[in-house]
């Protein structure tokens, strides 16, 4: 419960961070740090426009898209207070609960008929399906690291006593941000401010939502940066007290938001042939963490 409680904070001032951020990188003073909230909040008391020529599918997809994303922070622990939901293989369940809130999502898009919609939600399909293997396999190489399968159970054995095992958190850690900035559609794999319908991707799926709706897949993105930085949290706080662990939660929250708002200031775009090479290569430094893992257990022949 503390897990989720802090996420949900986090994700309160997530998005308004990355925006001071990016515009102080520019030189602007930018807008109030709740901003971003103030948008959403306003869209949320709006009703929502429905096309005559779209089913139930696109009217259902946004609530079951944003309560999978709910779903799968009750399973975030807070060092070692487990989450609401933990058991044995839960970081399974994490990836495809999370991946039935994309699909519906991207059959909401293809449900519209739009032409640009369904193109967005193919290329939306084909990177969170490139993606995947480095999250299951940073996993699972933390899984056969602790001898455990659950977020909790891993984040509470896991313990750094070597190089190698620094260099596999960090790598991990990086992986892990990587992973955030795709699945949110950000730089430098999608740009959320862009207009031009051909280079779209998540964006282009979501022109047809309105009011509510669009305030519901909106305010998707802070909380799922605010989870994976609850993951990436976990690798630092390990067993110690709530009287440390809050602090850090919140500081290493903050550096990730920054983190984000820097790369989007100073990264450009890449071209969109180049998405795939881009997200092969965070399956490759996942396989890094998979060889590190087997040089620490002394299995690497």
């Amino acid at each position: 419960m503390l897990s989720f409680l802090l996420i949900i904070v986090a994700s309160i001032f997530f998005m308004g961070l990355v925006v001071r951020t990016k515009s102080l990188a520019s030189g602007r003073k930018g807008p109030d740090i709740l901003q971003p909230m103030r948008d959403i909040v306003r869209l949320w008391r709006k009703g929502s426009v429905y096309s005559t020529t779209t089913s139930i599918i696109f009217q259902i997809a946004p609530t079951i898209y944003f309560s999978s994303i709910i779903m799968a922070i009750l399973m975030i622990p807070h060092g070692n207070i487990p989450g609401i939901i933990s058991f044995g293989g839960d970081f399974v369940m994490f990836a495809y609960i999370l991946g039935l809130g994309k699909f519906m999502l991207i059959i909401s898009a293809l449900d519209t008929g739009s032409s640009f919609e369904g193109m967005g939600a193919s290329r939306e399909a084909l990177f969170s399906m490139l993606v995947e293997p480095a999250f299951f396999i940073i996993m699972g190489s933390l899984a056969l690291f602790t001898g455990h399968t659950s977020f909790h159970e891993i984040f509470t054995a896991l313990n750094y006593g070597s190089y190698i095992s620094y260099m596999i958190g960090t790598l991990a850690t990086f992986v892990l941000v990587l992973i955030a900035m795709i699945e949110n559609s950000r730089m430098p794999i999608d740009d959320p401010k862009t207009h031009l319908e051909l280079t779209m991707v998540h964006e282009v799926m979501i022109l047809d939502n309105s009011g509510f709706d669009l305030g519901v897949i909106l305010y998707a993105t802070p909380l799922k940066f605010a989870m994976y930085g609850a993951l990436i949290a976990n690798f630092f706080i390990g067993s110690v007290s709530l009287q440390i662990s809050i602090p850090l939660f919140i500081v290493i929250q903050t550096v990730f938001a920054i983190i984000v708002g820097i790369l989007e200031s100073f990264m450009a775009r890449f071209r969109m042939s180049h998405n795939p090479q881009f997200i092969f290569m965070l399956t490759s430094i996942s396989l890094l963490i998979f060889f590190g893992v087997l040089l620490v257990l002394g299995k690497f022949i």
